[in-house]
């Protein structure tokens, strides 16, 4: 079982960073593989509502990391995306690089557990959350609960380690998808898979 950590800050080892890795540590006491992956400084192209990528299986712009993550995606068991916060706000460029892995591979996430993290100097995550939290509950994943909600506060990464409560918080909702990751593989051992969708209805109009 391996969980896939999606790092969405443009600092490689910087806050939001330091709180992946309490969460990786945890989940590496628990015997579950870990990759983080840096989304990286540079642009990210924003989704267009092209289409495409139902043709192709993949966004249709290779300009960035997102086809990389996305094949990633496809064989990872569980995900957690960590954002700084911006103005109340996750940053710009994660959320447009999670519409695009969702717009282009949603099956590639669902029924797959996952949680999200906000990185904030002082205020704001709860509102970030918010906004991450919606990309798993429209893509039919188990949300995965800690202790507190899953914020670190610090404006460096040293500050960060101060938070001891954040860290510990990290830690719990580590273990907690350890624990549901084992409990997904045991139920399918048993015969128990994820349910089939039925078919899609689209209203496009407001009633």
């Amino acid at each position: 079982m391996k969980v896939l950590l999606i790092n969405g800050s443009p600092r490689v080892k910087g806050c939001t960073y330091t709180a992946l890795a309490e969460a990786a540590a945890a989940l590496e006491e628990e015997n579950i593989q870990w990759e983080i992956v840096h989304i990286g400084a540079n642009p990210i192209q924003d989704c267009v509502a092209c289409g495409q990528c139902r043709k192709l299986g993949r966004c249709v712009f290779d300009n960035d990391s997102i086809n990389e993550i996305l094949q990633k995606a496809q064989v990872a068991d569980g995900f957690i995306f960590g954002t700084p916060v911006y103005y109340a706000h996750p940053s710009g460029r994660v959320l447009s690089a999670l519409d695009r892995l969702f717009y282009s591979g949603g099956r590639y996430f669902a029924h797959k557990p996952g949680f999200a993290v906000a990185s904030a100097r002082r205020a704001g995550t709860t509102a970030s959350l918010d906004v991450l939290n919606k990309y798993f509950t429209i893509a039919q994943m188990p949300v995965v609960s800690s202790t507190y909600w899953n914020m670190v506060h610090g404006n460096t990464p040293e500050e960060v380690l101060q938070d001891k409560e954040g860290l510990q918080t990290m830690r719990n909702a580590a273990k907690n998808m350890a624990w549901l990751l084992k409990c997904i593989e045991a139920g399918k051992e048993k015969g128990v898979v994820p349910p089939q969708n039925l078919k899609k209805d689209v209203t496009n109009f407001i009633r």
